[in-house]
């Protein structure tokens, strides 16, 4: 998420800077008394607001422009486009790209606006009153409070820094009951770049027949094939079995979230024409042109990612020096995959007045990041993107970064 400069503090709306709130006491705006909506606030609605010069806040790779894209789609095609209404279920070229890329038949694919859409329609359709999700986190905001918003009771398994965030079987096999209809989690996972085996994978599954049998799995695999170089990406889960709902988009390994455009992959052929019938009951379609700026981006996806897994690559190797440069004062959870990871302030150095400087100084020296509250972290925590800036400016972020610390350490 990418938007205009502005000066807001980290993390805070204007006006929860003019109340002084911290990232902590604002990352659930649900309980003030002049919040009204069915959706949980997030202050990660933040991040379209607000772009400082040292962006170190976004969890995508470069944008991809306009014209880069025409260029591979060809300008005239897209002239003589005729922009009515797309199919329900997504443009067959594009769902076709999409099959190609998850290894299922294109039948099986619905399109959505992005990923976050995905699985609120998912959790529309599937949960009734009294049914409840199991949810790991931390995890991208919209994931829980699009579970919130259509009065799912969620039932949180918090993953730990100290474990790496590694998927907690135990703390879910506790939460599973007759009422799951639906466990959420990702792979990689946002904020932190790591993702879950298939071992673990199959694990779960074991356990959900046990104890939820008529739950369904939905994986998020939005950054699944942001990987770092040489690296190939993991296959999707798409096809691994037919409990497994997957979801995915062009936002983040390809750099397109303004194409709006993502998917599910549903193998249950019921459950596919429900989520046809909600989608058509709330936005009727896909736009036209963004769904086929989408498919020409997924037929060229191996040259578009090339590209990018070595930019990654390189950054993530210049975020892991500094991170050893730095290990007496700051913590990180090395990423599998993703422009994204989680790093702590020591609480050694850091006492919480100190973690609250920190925030508030961070305009100081032009710099953005996201607070792990967003997430259901501690603020202690924050996600750092180093795939969002352009190559030659990561280094200065991370001086910037280190004379934030400067200032606040005790």
């Amino acid at each position: 998420m990418s938007a205009p400069n502005r000066s807001l503090r980290p993390g805070l709306s204007a006006a929860e800077t003019l109340r002084g709130c911290s990232p902590a006491e604002t990352s659930n705006a649900s309980a003030s008394p002049d919040w009204r909506g069915r959706f949980p606030y997030n202050e990660i609605i933040s991040l379209l607001d607000v772009n400082r010069p040292l962006n170190l806040a976004e969890s995508t790779s470069q944008d991809l422009t306009v014209g880069e894209l025409l260029d591979l789609a060809g300008i005239e095609r897209i002239r003589k486009l005729k922009l009515g209404y797309s199919r329900s279920a997504g443009a067959i070229e594009l769902r076709e790209a999409i099959a190609e890329v998850c290894k299922v038949p294109a039948e099986q694919i619905i399109t959505t606006q992005g990923t976050a859409l995905a699985l609120f329609l998912l959790a529309f359709e599937v949960c009734r009153p009294g049914d409840e999700a199991v949810l790991a986190t931390p995890c991208f905001p919209p994931s829980r409070d699009s579970l919130l918003g259509v009065g799912v009771n969620v039932r949180e398994v918090r993953l730990s820094f100290e474990s790496g965030y590694r998927l907690d079987l135990e703390q879910i096999e506790a939460n599973l009951s007759p009422k799951t209809r639906l466990v959420s989690i990702a792979s990689p996972q946002n904020p932190s770049g790591v993702q879950v085996t298939r071992a673990d994978i199959e694990k779960l599954l074991a356990l959900m027949k046990k104890h939820s049998p008529e739950a369904i799995l939905f994986i998020d695999e939005t950054y699944r094939e942001a990987t770092y170089g040489e690296h190939a990406a993991l296959d999707s889960f798409a096809a691994f079995d037919p409990r497994i709902v997957t979801g995915a988009s062009v936002s983040k390994a390809l750099g397109a979230p303004g194409l709006r455009t993502g998917w599910l992959t549903v193998a249950n052929a019921d459950l596919r024409a429900r989520l046809t019938v909600a989608k058509m009951n709330t936005v009727i379609s896909g736009s036209v042109l963004d769904e086929t700026l989408a498919a020409v981006l997924l037929r060229h996806r191996d040259d578009v990612l090339a590209s990018r897994r070595r930019l990654l690559a390189g950054a993530l190797g210049e975020l892991a020096v500094w991170c050893a440069g730095e290990h007496k004062r700051i913590e990180w959870v090395r990423p599998d995959a993703g422009a994204l990871c989680c790093l702590r302030l020591r609480s050694d150095v850091f006492d919480d007045g100190a973690v609250s400087r920190f925030w508030d100084g961070l305009p100081d020296y032009d710099l953005q990041l996201a607070s792990g509250a967003w997430f259901g972290e501690s603020s202690r925590v924050f996600r750092l993107g180093f795939g969002y800036l352009p190559p030659e400016r990561l280094g200065s972020a991370l001086s910037a970064l280190s004379s934030a610390l400067d200032a606040v350490a005790a």
